[in-house]
C-alpha cells in the first residue's frame, strides 16, 4: 500500500482553513466535497474501502459540543478533558479555549492525528493528539465528550457503557448527537439544542437539530 508521508501536507493541500459554522471562533481544515477527498484519499493510498475522511468535517454532534463548551467554560475550566473519537479535534479544541488544563483528542485515524494538530496550531492551543482505541480505559479524567459515536450498533453499545461506568466513578461526561438511530436515549437527556450547518453530502440536509446529552440521574 502506497504511504502519504506527509499527512499534513495532504490535509492543507485537500482542505481549506475555515470558520466552524457553529463555533466560528474555532477553524478547521475542512474539505468541500466529501466524495472527491474519500476517493482521492483512496488513491493516495492504493486502497479502495478505507473510512470516510471523517477529520475534514465538522460533524453536527462535534459541533454542539464546541458551542456548549464555549458558552459554558465552567464544565472544563481547570480540568483535565478527554475527546473520545475526536476527529478533526474540533471539541478538545473548544475544550482548551474555554480553559481546560488539558485536553486530550483520541481517534484510530492516523490522518485524523495530523488533523488534530494542525488544527490545534491553527487556534493556538494546546492538545494532546492519541491514536488509540481508549474504550474500557480510564486515566482519570474529569471531563469525557464524545460527539457523533451512535452511527453503528456496536459501537454505540461498548462506547455508551464505557461513558457511563466514567460517570459512574465521577466524571463529567457529555455526548453531542443529533439523534443518531443507536443513541441510548433511554439513558440520557438533552441539556442543550442548537440548530447546526453541515455538509449536505454527508447529512442529506442543510441544518441538523443537534443536542448534547448527559446521562440521566440513576442511569
Amino acid at each position: 500500500m502506497t504511504q502519504i508521508l506527509d499527512r499534513e501536507a495532504f490535509i492543507r493541500a485537500q482542505t481549506r482553513l475555515l470558520p466552524v459554522p457553529h463555533a466560528p471562533e474555532i477553524s478547521l481544515y475542512l474539505a468541500d466535497e466529501a466524495t472527491e477527498l474519500w476517493q482521492k484519499t483512496e488513491e493516495e493510498l492504493g486502497e479502495i474501502g478505507l473510512p470516510p475522511p471523517f477529520w475534514a468535517f465538522a460533524w453536527a454532534g462535534g459541533q454542539a459540543l464546541a458551542r456548549y463548551l464555549l458558552d459554558h467554560p465552567e464544565t472544563v475550566a481547570g480540568k483535565r478533558v478527554l475527546d473520545f473519537a475526536s476527529g478533526s479535534g474540533l471539541v478538545a479544541i473548544a475544550a482548551a479555549r474555554a480553559g481546560a488544563a488539558q485536553a486530550e483528542g483520541c481517534d484510530i485515524d492516523e490522518f485524523a492525528r495530523a488533523a488534530m494538530s494542525l488544527n490545534a496550531q491553527a487556534n493556538g492551543v494546546a492538545l494532546n493528539a492519541r491514536i488509540e482505541n481508549l474504550i474500557g480505559r480510564d486515566e482519570g479524567w474529569d471531563v469525557v465528550v464524545a460527539g457523533d459515536v451512535s452511527y453503528e450498533r456496536d459501537m454505540a453499545q461498548s462506547v455508551t457503557d464505557w461513558l457511563e461506568a466514567l460517570r459512574g466513578r465521577g466524571a463529567a461526561v457529555l455526548i453531542g448527537d443529533p439523534g443518531r438511530t443507536y443513541l441510548a436515549r433511554d439513558r440520557l437527556e438533552a441539556i442543550a439544542e442548537y440548530r447546526v450547518p453541515v455538509t449536505r453530502a454527508l447529512e442529506d440536509c442543510e441544518i441538523k437539530r443537534a443536542q448534547v446529552w448527559r446521562f440521566r440521574d440513576g442511569a
